[in-house]
């Protein structure tokens, strides 16, 4: 048996043992909740195709997690990913728009000159954390210009979006629970400035996405959801990239040969991306709740079930992946899911390709022989999977 939340032993550090007996011992796994855990490469790709049989609605499950009505409900219920049409469509078709490879273009000279301004103040450190002065920089920068937050006041954001994403956590304690809440409120107030100065001084909605969500004709939010999107697309953007570099830079300290690899062929490094989002998916769970009855692997799941899709053991299921914990740069194809699948797709993967393709990429280039060193700290939650510190040397 295997509960989420009752983690065997070092799980944390290591999970794909448990991922591996999940895939091939119980590919249908219930929960003493009722939920169930599917992990299956093939199951997790059907599911994010079927938007009719399982939606992403999720009230019914965070009614009796966050109390419904609490600041947590409603940004959780609110926000993109845990939504279906109509608003999922809505919100989306804005983000999308804002996210077009001419605006990418755009971005990409704003963030080498981001990038190698973090290289340059980690220059003659004698150890530095890859998290806080590289990893964990790089996301709030560039989705704070997208949302246009004055540079100044970007302090607090990445705390918020810890607490309101670690609220997903299967096992919540009641201090994370209050630091969620405290982050929702907290941020809607952060916001209110903002968004009440952009609706005097729009920006140009080419490019500045706040101004996209708010000025968006026949398709207008309403004052929540634009609130709770804004909260999303900050969170959604920073979590998420920090993990993909964090976990590179982690991987690649390990498989030197491989980083040997990049460095000759900077080519490489647009496959390699893929690869490390593959081999440690920064999001390592999803969730669908099931509309109607389900037969799978001859098991039958009711309609109203809560479903933990494990997208960190779907991705290394050898019966989608050949030698699937073996790191592979060129792996082809390589149709992972760590962007989930069908309309959820995550609307910012191009973008957080660059962010990795572009932060890792240049990385290596300056500081070929970094090497971790004693302290390494992964954030120990099993929805996300990233390090809180990552302390290395650099020559």
């Amino acid at each position: 048996m295997f509960a989420l939340t009752d983690l065997p032993d070092g799980f944390h550090e290591d999970p794909y043992p448990a991922y591996e007996w999940l895939r091939e011992s119980a590919p249908v796994c219930w929960q003493p909740d009722g939920s169930v855990i599917l992990s299956r490469y093939a199951d997790l790709d059907m599911i994010y195709r079927d938007t009719t049989r399982f939606i992403s609605d999720k009230k019914a499950v965070f009614g009796p997690k966050f109390g419904v009505g609490s600041p947590l409900y409603e940004h959780h219920t609110t926000s993109l990913v845990f939504n279906d049409p109509p608003l999922h469509t809505r919100v989306r078709n804005i983000m999308v728009g804002a996210l077009n490879p001419r605006a990418l273009a755009r971005m990409e000279p704003g963030l080498i000159t981001l990038v190698d301004r973090l290289l340059d103040d980690m220059s003659g450190q004698i150890e530095v954390d890859l998290i806080e002065a590289f990893a964990g920089a790089i996301p709030i920068e560039v989705i704070g210009n997208l949302l246009g937050i004055p540079r100044d006041e970007r302090g607090p954001l990445r705390d918020w979006s810890l607490a309101i994403l670690g609220a997903l956590e299967p096992a919540l304690g009641a201090e994370q629970l209050e630091r969620g809440h405290r982050a929702v409120t907290d941020f809607k107030l952060f916001l209110r400035h903002i968004i009440e100065d952009r609706a005097k001084h729009p920006g140009d909605p080419e490019v500045d996405v706040l101004t996209r969500l708010m000025k968006t004709e026949g398709a207008a939010l309403t004052e929540i959801e634009l609130y709770q999107n804004c909260i999303f697309i900050l969170n959604a953007g920073h979590e998420t990239t920090t993990n993909l570099i964090g976990n590179a830079l982690a991987l690649l300290d390990t498989h030197r040969d491989k980083r040997r690899a990049l460095i000759r062929s900077g080519d490489l490094i647009n496959m390699g991306v893929d690869e490390f989002l593959r081999m440690e998916s920064p999001n390592q769970f999803g969730n669908r709740m099931t509309t109607e009855d389900i037969v799978l692997h001859g098991q039958k799941i009711p309609a109203g079930t809560d479903i933990h899709l494990c997208i960190g053991a779907a991705n290394r299921d050898p019966r989608q992946f050949e030698h699937p914990n073996d790191m592979q740069l060129d792996r082809r194809p390589n149709k992972h899911l760590a962007f989930a699948g069908g309309p959820h797709t995550c609307v910012g993967l191009t973008l957080a390709r660059m962010e990795g393709r572009i932060s890792v990429g240049r990385f290596l280039q300056r500081y070929p022989d970094y090497h971790l060193t004693p302290g390494a700290r992964l954030r120990g939650r099993v929805r996300f999977r990233g390090y809180a510190r990552l302390p290395a040397q650099l020559t």
